[in-house]
């Protein structure tokens, strides 16, 4: 199902291209470009970038003109040179909106792991999950296996999760300034099951959903296979979050049903949504009527503590009736993913809803896994798990940045204050390639379009922080063996647009 976008207005076009250019380095050797084409540039860069999206409608040549205080001939110059070169598609009477050229393959599918078998001969960059916080995970399991005999003369189907678990998450909602009651709570299987269950209940196929772009890769197949509308955000430049004004203009215009955003420590941008942002994005959600699905699964990858920006609040929190944000939790990031236990936590006609509609599906969590989460709650086992978690993380990112920053140093990235991945723009490289030739190399890392809805991001790799020490310095050094390859076969005459040389 193709993704919906609004048009872009003209104004809106040439704040970006301002933006953009403000960032550009200067050209090579200083020469400067004739008007028309470094605007066909700039505006294939934004649609690169996903700053613009594919399939938007580009204003009218007289409208840009007029926005740039440039003229006409030099706008209706450079859409014939994105025309001619794929980024742009016009008719007669309908106008003209972009596109990425054939033959440039469009995202397909999500983010599978390695088998572990597979770890001695490649380094696997692609999942962004670590091992067990030991030894919490074998103490919680124990303590499962001591609760287990009163639940195991039961027939053990619990449809909205163990009463003891939907009461001690509960418990942490309220002890974080969130009054919670265990019926705004349902356990699932891992946060994806959390997700596909919201999905199946708020969106029908057909129907439209917005999400940040870039944006989690298993997460937009999910929505892709369920034949929803994806109809594509741009985030803010770095690591500030959410572009307001973006989502003012597709909750106006798209009247989504349903938005997806991951306000902590975004996957994959590392990107932290400050309060402000946060609530203004719930007020925004609430006028349009549509349903704010706020994913939590990183919020407790906190890395940098008092060195980094303040903890926001939870997104609920600025929904205190709770009719627009329904939160997604998740043990899987914060202690193992091996953990499959997830939850939802929205008002409880919600949960209800969800609940009744759970009978074809799933059935329920298993119970086992249940009872070990339980115990690491109600006994400080998760607070200290989680901080081995994060020691863990931060040891690894700060391996994995100085390691990239000595093999590849025209890779640009900002350094996230949390979260478990890096967005690396790949110095004009193809991300699609350098993937490709990296696998052959022993190391897996998946390219930016997988977190794109259209086709965007060509130039970027998402590099997670599983791996640290010695491996940290070898996958780096062998994506810079790949870069090197990639450049020297782009360089022997591939026919490739001028922002990327793959």
């Amino acid at each position: 199902m193709s993704p919906w976008t609004s048009a872009v207005g003209a104004s809106r076009l040439a704040l970006l291209l301002s933006q953009q250019t403000r960032d550009a380095a200067a050209p090579a050797g200083g020469r400067r470009l004739p008007a028309y084409r470094a605007l066909a540039d700039g505006v294939r860069l934004l649609v690169l970038e996903g700053r613009v999206p594919v399939a938007a409608r580009l204003p009218a040549e007289r409208e840009l003109a007029a926005a740039l205080e440039v003229s006409r001939t030099t706008v209706a110059a450079a859409y014939e040179a994105l025309r001619a070169e794929g980024y742009l598609e016009s008719r007669r009477g309908a106008g003209s909106w972009t596109a990425v050229p054939a033959g440039r393959p469009l995202p397909g599918r999500g983010l599978d792991p390695l088998p572990p078998e597979a770890a001695a001969s490649v380094i696997d960059l692609g999942c962004a999950a670590l091992p067990a916080p030991e030894p919490w995970l074998t103490r919680a399991m124990t303590g499962a296996v001591e609760e287990l005999p009163p639940y195991a003369r039961t027939h053990g189907d619990y449809p909205a999760g163990l009463p003891a678990l939907r009461q001690a998450l509960a418990d942490r909602y309220t002890a974080h300034g969130i009054p919670t009651m265990p019926e705004q709570i349902m356990v699932t299987t891992g946060g994806m099951g959390a997700v596909a269950a919201t999905c199946r209940l708020f969106v029908r196929p057909g129907e439209r959903v917005a999400v940040e772009s870039p944006s989690y890769a298993n997460v937009l197949q999910l929505m892709r296979d369920a034949g929803v509308r994806l109809v594509p955000v741009a985030m803010a430049a770095g690591l500030a979050g959410w572009d307001l004004p973006a989502w003012r203009q597709v909750l106006r215009d798209a009247a989504p049903r349903m938005a997806y955003v991951i306000a902590d420590y975004h996957n994959p941008t590392g990107a932290l949504a400050d309060d402000a942002r946060r609530r203004d994005l719930v007020d925004m959600a609430r006028s349009a009527g549509t349903v704010l699905i706020a994913d939590e699964t990183m919020a407790e990858i906190r890395l940098d503590g008092a060195g980094g920006p303040p903890a926001p609040r939870p997104v609920c929190a600025f929904d205190p009736a709770g009719s627009t944000v329904v939160t997604i939790g998740s043990a899987s990031k914060s202690l193992w993913a091996g953990m499959r236990i997830g939850w939802v936590r929205a008002a409880p006609d919600v949960i209800r809803s969800l609940v009744a509609a759970r009978a074809y599906v799933d059935l329920g969590t298993p119970v086992v896994e249940q009872l070990a989460v339980t115990w690491l709650l109600n006994t400080g086992g998760w607070d200290r798990a989680v901080e081995l978690r994060r020691a863990q993380a931060r040891e690894n990112r700060d391996a994995l940045v100085a390691a990239v920053r000595r093999h590849l140093p025209d890779w640009e990235f900002a350094v996230p204050h949390g979260g478990l991945t890096l967005w690396a723009r790949t110095g004009g490289l193809s991300g699609s390639r350098i993937a490709e030739v990296g696998e052959r190399l022993g190391v897996r890392v998946p390219s930016g379009p997988r977190f794109g809805v259209d086709g965007a991001f060509e130039g970027y790799v998402r590099l997670p922080f599983t791996v640290g020490g010695a491996v940290a310095e070898q996958a780096a050094a062998r994506l810079a063996e790949a870069a090197r390859l990639v450049g020297a076969g782009a360089a022997a005459g591939a026919d490739l647009p001028r922002s990327y040389v793959a």
